[in-house]
């Protein structure tokens, strides 16, 4: 059972980088969007039977942007499955869900924190 957890790991985690990576170049090649040009992909985690798909985007810039943005990416999740399964060679399209990665702006806060505090001594 443990061999199958780790193929199965190791094959989303394929599938992720393909995702990533084709996405990615989807964004910046082939959308026209004025929502999401500032729109950078950061991760993605794909469940082990590859049928759902979460894909982590920022926003250079402005905070403001990521609802926007946000739904930009949604209005385009049909489009972007449809080349998907056009292109790439996967038994299944998974499903995909757009979310905003949070963790660059809790990295920032706790940065303006440290800075706020100043140094000691």
């Amino acid at each position: 059972m443990k061999n199958r957890q780790r193929t199965d790991n190791a094959r989303s985690q394929r599938v992720g980088d393909l995702l990533i990576e084709f996405v990615s170049r989807l964004l910046a090649n082939t959308l026209d969007d004025s929502r999401i040009r500032a729109v950078t992909l950061t991760a993605v985690e794909v469940r082990p039977d590859l049928k759902h798909a979460r894909i982590y985007f920022t926003v250079r810039d402005r905070e403001s942007q990521k609802e926007e943005a946000l739904l930009g990416l949604r209005g385009a999740t049909g489009f972007i499955r449809g080349r998907i399964a056009g292109e790439l060679k996967l038994r299944f399209v998974p499903a995909i869900e757009f979310l905003y990665d949070e963790a660059s702006d809790r990295a920032r806060r706790i940065e303006d924190l440290l800075k706020a505090v100043g140094p000691k001594g």
